[in-house]
């Protein structure tokens, strides 16, 4: 298995620091809202590779922390007149909510910055103490100069970073000893959140949070660490910053980061821009399985085109998919017994799920695995036309259909059951075609339409599907 890794910015062999077993940490959202398609994607295209990973046998340790200090956390509490402990927990309801409705795996652990604080005061403590940062007036700063290999990640030289940091103006720039420097502890400001320190009242910056929580729960080095493609700088550049000197180790091995949510012509989509759809407001006009779907078969690194064209390409391919795996399950139902495995069907299919595997091992290429996934459709939808079909051959299929559909994260949409009315309908409509009551026949179907039953006549009877 292969993984791209940001820092050196190439193809890697994947090989975990403790075998059968994978360290994870990917960061989370800052609660102070609905997550829009940007943040969703992320969830779901980390999700997809820990359940790969899963797939292939290992153990992940998967950790995805709740910002629940921040700025804006404290903006959107003075805007809803409540404390910004209360817009947390409201916004990670609602994000856990959303990304179930995602069919989003709930992570080993999700780490609250509130909960670390003890451990992040003294993680600073200890840069402090080495040299590694400084106290200004209340606030505490980490020096970047202090890290040699500052600008790995983002194959960015420290001149070149401080050419731009030099141009910021403010009240912090002017506390710090060189215009990269960043914060580590921010001093209170009147009538916000704060906690007791050795280095006075405040709260901890952004970057030293995701540092403390990892450390904390996975140890001093991880496997793989993720997110979206606008933390690669300058957070996770400073997350390993502080977490190596901290540490005096690698902080992690492999650095994933997936691609934006572009919008209009290729812009990026963001609170900020103000150009966003939340989750919410999708789900309430599309199935969750659907908009899984679309974020979880573009490959992660990519950028994901976000319109309506896109999102009802998704839908009709989530459909084309769905119906084969009815298709598959209603004929397996009527197929003859076959004790023995074809072995001309066998092989296609284990040339199908190696295939997959293929994709999916170049770094997690959904996209190639979709190919073979659409391959088993297309046998199916054919292999139903011939006389006679076996039982075991499409068993198969359906054990095929399910192991990709949990890679994938899509829900298998198990069989409705139809109702005594609707039953007694088909059962009406049966007895009428036999009849050669056409007429019967066709307005029981037109019943069953608006009642969002579709009807499929086959050589082995009639074949049923709610939309």
């Amino acid at each position: 298995m292969k993984l791209y890794n940001t820092e050196s910015r190439q193809k890697e062999e994947f090989i975990p620091l403790e075998e059968g077993k994978v360290k994870m940490y990917v960061c989370g959202p800052t609660v102070y809202n609905y997550i829009h398609i940007g943040n969703a994607r992320s969830a779901v295209a980390f999700d997809v590779i820990r359940r790969y990973l899963m797939y292939r046998g290992y153990e992940v340790e998967y950790i995805s922390n709740f910002t629940d200090v921040d700025d804006k956390i404290i903006r959107r509490a003075n805007e809803l007149n409540i404390s910004p402990v209360e817009v947390a927990n409201r916004y990670i309801e609602a994000y856990k909510e959303d990304t179930a409705a995602l069919n989003v795996l709930p992570a080993t652990q999700n780490p609250r910055v509130m909960d670390y604080m003890d451990q992040i005061i003294a993680y600073i403590s200890d840069l402090i103490e080495k040299g590694y940062a400084y106290e200004s007036d209340g606030d505490v700063y980490f020096s970047t100069r202090s890290f040699a290999d500052y600008g790995k990640l983002s194959h960015q030289s420290i001149d070149e970073l401080e050419v731009g940091a030099s141009q910021r103006t403010g009240e912090e720039q002017s506390k710090k000893k060189d215009p990269l420097d960043f914060a580590l502890w921010k001093q209170a400001k009147p009538g916000e959140i704060k906690w007791e320190s050795p280095f006075g009242e405040g709260r901890p910056g952004w970057h030293i949070e995701c540092s403390v929580m990892a450390n904390s729960i996975l140890g001093e080095t991880i496997d793989i660490h993720g997110g979206g493609q606008d933390l690669e700088f300058p957070h996770h550049e400073n997350e390993i910053a502080q977490s190596e000197c901290h540490n005096h180790a690698t902080f992690a091995h492999y650095w994933l980061h997936n691609g934006y949510v572009t919008v209009g012509d290729g812009e990026k989509m963001s609170k900020s821009l103000g150009n966003f759809t939340t989750v919410r407001d999708l789900l309430e006009k599309m199935p969750g399985n659907d908009l899984r779907f679309f974020m979880a078969t573009t490959h992660y690194r990519r950028p994901l085109q976000f319109s309506a064209e896109t999102l009802e390409e998704a839908k009709n391919n989530m459909e084309r998919l769905q119906n084969a795996v009815e298709t598959c399950r209603f004929y397996e139902k009527n197929a003859a017994e076959q004790q023995e495995k074809d072995p001309i069907h066998l092989t296609m299919m284990e040339g199908l799920r190696a295939a997959f595997i293929n994709a999916m091992d170049d770094d997690f290429n959904v996209a190639n695995g979709m190919t073979a996934i659409y391959e088993l459709v297309k046998w199916v939808n054919q292999y139903v036309k011939e006389e006679p079909t076996s039982k075991v051959v499409l068993g198969d299929a359906l054990a095929l259909f399910a192991e990709w559909y949990d890679v994938l994260g899509l829900t298998w949409k198990e069989e409705d059951l139809l109702d005594e009315e609707i039953e007694a309908l088909i059962e009406k409509r049966n007895e009428a075609r036999k009849n050669k009551d056409f007429a019967t026949s066709d307005a029981i179907r037109d019943e069953l339409k608006e009642k969002g039953i579709l009807l499929d006549d086959t050589r082995q009877g009639t074949k049923w599907r709610r939309v």
